[in-house]
């Protein structure tokens, strides 16, 4: 079942992104795995805390089929105002970050990146689909679906046990 009328996707594994240099990336290419997509940015109060315990789950998991797929967005504030390419440099130099940093997205609005469409359209929340602010996560299944979505002020630690339940396949 698609997430929406207007999202005809049934997995965030029919997707296209680009990556920070602006190359397509199919996403199918993580099938079999469980995913955590996260709207990221350099200059939000919860930047430092979140790159750091993602890196930290990073670390942990990647071996055990978990990817991390984060998304720089200026769309709160302008927070994340340099280019793809400065995103992923500050990601990767000043938090260690091997996880794949994509090209800067909208995530919300009529622009909004389609993979954006998506994940809100399958996991809304009590106020709607709209993504509230930085640092949105959602999880998803080896199979490509939207198990759970969580907001800025839940760490990325401490969804760790959905993690393992995922990767367990429970």
């Amino acid at each position: 079942m698609g997430a929406s009328a207007s999202v005809p996707e049934r997995s965030v594994h029919q997707f296209t992104v680009k990556d920070s240099s602006g190359k397509d990336v199919n996403l199918s290419i993580y099938q079999g795995k469980v995913l955590l997509i996260v709207n990221v940015a350099s200059k939000c109060g919860f930047t430092e805390s979140n790159y750091t315990q993602l890196t930290e789950l990073y670390q942990k998991y990647k071996d055990q089929e978990f990817e991390i797929l984060a998304f720089p967005c200026n769309q709160f504030l302008y927070q994340e105002p340099g280019s793809s390419g400065e995103a992923h440099e500050f990601a990767c130099t000043r938090f260690k970050a091997e996880y794949p940093v994509f090209q800067k997205v909208r995530v919300n609005g009529q622009n909004a990146a389609p993979l954006y469409k998506f994940l809100k359209a399958s996991k809304p929340t009590f106020l709607g689909s709209r993504i509230k602010w930085n640092f949105t996560k959602f999880l998803v299944s080896k199979d490509g679906l939207v198990i759970d979505r969580y907001g800025t002020m839940v760490t990325p630690l401490s969804i760790e046990k959905d993690i393992k339940k995922a990767l367990e396949g429970a």
